[in-house]
């Protein structure tokens, strides 16, 4: 009971951070990436919005109570760093853009959504423990964690059942790993840290 009063105010602050920081955001510097015809930065977005998609599959998962929702969200929180600082090109091109606002901004956001997911990675750590013990899963360490997922479920869903969703979160994640593990063994080596292939 005390750790439930500490912590279920630090989740949904974590959940309402991330969709400033992981959804709002990014979206408004895409938009403003494509009318100012910034390429690199229209391309890491891009790149970053594939990777990050594995944070709204999370969302699905734990919706149904699905233990490997627990380990998605923080394997998503160290993917979204390395998608936003690994492309070597990419870097050198936005390095080389000139001064302005929309630089300047997208910089900014990309150290923050950077600090905040590896806090967020370390700060989930805890929560590993509910994709692999039954009674875990029952604890309110882990049910709290899932109070965000439900309640959106209530304003998106509500006409869906737990499982259903859970299903789209399954089939979404097994289409994420196919695509990550293509790339991975596949284009990696021979492009390297290009974002374009060679």
């Amino acid at each position: 009971m005390q750790n439930e009063v500490w912590l279920r105010p630090l989740i949904w602050m974590d959940y309402r951070l991330a969709v400033l920081f992981t959804v709002l955001i990014p979206l408004i510097l895409l938009a403003w990436a494509f009318v100012q015809k910034a390429e690199a930065i229209q391309r890491l977005l891009t790149i970053y919005w594939r990777v990050s998609s594995l944070l709204a599959i999370t969302v699905y998962l734990l919706i149904a109570a699905l233990p490997v929702g627990y380990i998605s969200g923080t394997i998503a929180r160290i993917l979204i760093p390395i998608a936003l600082w690994f492309w070597i090109d990419l870097n050198e091109e936005i390095d080389d853009q000139p001064k302005g606002a929309l630089k300047l901004t997208f910089n900014s956001w990309r150290w923050a959504v950077t600090i905040y997911s590896v806090l967020g990675a370390i700060a989930s750590i805890p929560f590993i423990q509910c994709a692999f013990s039954r009674e875990a899963l029952a604890t309110p360490l882990c049910t709290i964690l899932r109070e965000p997922p439900l309640l959106f479920r209530e304003y998106f869903h509500a006409n869906s059942t737990p499982q259903f969703l859970g299903f789209l979160g399954v089939v979404g994640l097994i289409f994420y790993v196919v695509c990550l593990s293509y790339f991975v063994l596949f284009k990696l080596g021979k492009q390297g840290r290009s974002a374009l292939p060679q």
